[in-house]
């Protein structure tokens, strides 16, 4: 398997709203890039609607694919939790957090109701939230003299890196992300310039 040069994510909040027979799902989709944001997120959507009945959650967050999960809030095993990442999952997303929130009707859907209106509720949030192609970055810290500052930076944007901090003194230190699919050559560059130290960062 290559390694990815690209990921797919949102940058922006979204709400969409679907009802089913008087039951109603309210979707929210954030951008969440740490495990610590869902409960921040989880907890600002339940004060928002104190009075509903469900708040079934999906999320997926990192490039290997290994951190996800998704949660049901008492509806029946799989029927919204699954059902939301799934949307998540079909569009190739990371970073990506959806929480629907349902108000009971009155009328029981069962099971494949349910999960039909869960998957509708979260299609529908990412209709409405774009959808951003990312470079995947590998982190590096860098360190050199103030006079080199302008062929750092010079170098920083012809290979389109991100600039993660940095400390412009007589001794510079910047923390930089270097896109996968450019990090040989730049990194070449960098090891040729004069008092230039590189650490790459975990």
């Amino acid at each position: 398997m290559t390694e990815k040069e690209f990921y797919y994510t949102i940058e922006k909040t979204a709400v969409a709203e679907y009802k089913d027979r008087g039951s109603r799902f309210i979707a929210h989709a954030f951008p969440m890039d740490t495990k610590d944001n869902f409960k921040i997120q989880l907890s600002a959507v339940k004060n928002e609607y104190p009075k509903a009945t469900h708040y079934c959650f999906a999320y997926r967050i990192g490039l290997d694919g290994n951190n996800f999960r998704s949660g049901d809030d008492g509806e029946p095993a799989g029927s919204a939790g699954k059902p939301i990442l799934g949307q998540i999952d079909s569009k190739e997303l990371t970073n990506t957090l959806i929480i629907v929130v349902r108000y009971f009707g009155g009328a029981l859907l069962g099971v494949p109701g349910l999960i039909s209106a869960y998957k509708t509720a979260a299609s529908l949030v990412l209709q409405v939230t774009p959808i951003v192609q990312k470079q995947v970055e590998v982190n590096y810290h860098l360190q050199f003299d103030y006079s080199m500052m302008n062929d750092i930076m010079m170098m920083v944007k012809q290979y389109n890196c991100s600039i993660l901090g940095q400390e412009l003194q007589l001794f510079c230190s910047m923390t930089i992300g270097i896109p996968v699919n450019r990090a040989e050559a730049i990194l070449n560059r960098l090891k040729e310039t004069r008092n230039v130290e590189i650490d790459k960062l975990q």
